[in-house]
């Protein structure tokens, strides 16, 4: 399969539908990619569904680096893509230039950044320094303690024409697209046909450019989260569950290892 790229994604638009998913390890990065998912999406959500954080905000740099780095040694076709955590982007623009950078040299081929018409310079910033850039607007979780929780944006029509405004400022900017988070369909929808990139939806409808989900999510991996936006594919907790249970019981009661496991010295000639 032909290896997917930034302007690859960007002809995309209104030809196919991107398929897009996290991952946050090596071996799942693997099945994903070879899975034939257009765009892997190294998520600062790492901090929710791997370090067991109540939000996005506390995850570091050096842990999205660290991340991005094993990710990318399975990436062959997909579009690897780095998210860029809280504080590495907002405190100045050398400070974004240099942590998106560092993203590109441990094997991302663009980086992800929250927010709209404010980030709009910075965005022109890195495009300009050969750094290629997904937005991000609508409910975007590191700005959690300023919603008041995860909250569906967009609900009301003022609200609606910022979040469409804000998806113009990004075009303009230079992004190559745009991820619509928590929104009703049809701001989504305006905001599709608003702009001449891909936008691709997670909790934002049917009618994005393309859909993107964490793969913990869909597989089902915890039974405490299970947000209407997500069609889960896989009962995993369950099924991984289950199997350590039987190995468990297998150890306890002499059926493993067995004859088929074990090493026998070699017999004498």
């Amino acid at each position: 399969m032909d290896k997917i790229t930034v302007p690859k994604v960007k002809r995309f638009k209104g030809k196919k539908i991107i398929t897009a998913l996290t991952a946050y390890d090596f071996l799942t990065a693997r099945i994903v990619d070879e899975a034939g998912v257009d765009i892997i999406l190294v998520g600062d959500s790492v901090g929710t569904t791997v370090q067991g954080l109540n939000s996005t905000i506390p995850v570091k740099m050096e842990e999205m680096l660290y991340h991005t780095r094993i990710v990318s040694r399975a990436v062959k076709r997909a579009l690897l893509v780095g998210d860029m955590p809280f504080l590495s982007y907002q405190t100045s623009e050398s400070d974004a230039i240099r942590n998106a950078g560092l993203l590109l040299k441990e094997g991302a081929e663009a980086v992800k950044l929250e927010g709209g018409s404010s980030v709009a310079k910075l965005i022109e910033k890195l495009v300009v320094s050969g750094i290629p850039v997904m937005g991000h607007i609508g409910l975007t979780p590191q700005s959690v303690n300023l919603f008041g929780g995860y909250r569906i944006q967009g609900k009301t029509e003022s609200k609606a024409r910022r979040i469409i405004d804000d998806a113009i400022s990004l075009e303009q900017a230079g992004v190559f697209s745009i991820v619509l988070e928590g929104m009703p369909e049809e701001v989504a929808a305006k905001i599709t046909n608003s702009v001449n990139v891909p936008t691709i939806g997670i909790g934002a409808g049917r009618y994005c450019d393309g859909q993107i989900l964490v793969i913990t999510d869909i597989l089902g991996m915890d039974p405490t989260f299970k947000p209407r936006f997500v069609k889960q594919y896989l009962n995993l907790y369950d099924e991984i569950k289950n199997a350590v249970s039987a190995y468990a019981n297998d150890v306890e009661n002499g059926k493993f290892p067995s004859e088929e496991h074990v090493f026998h010295l070699k017999k004498k000639e």
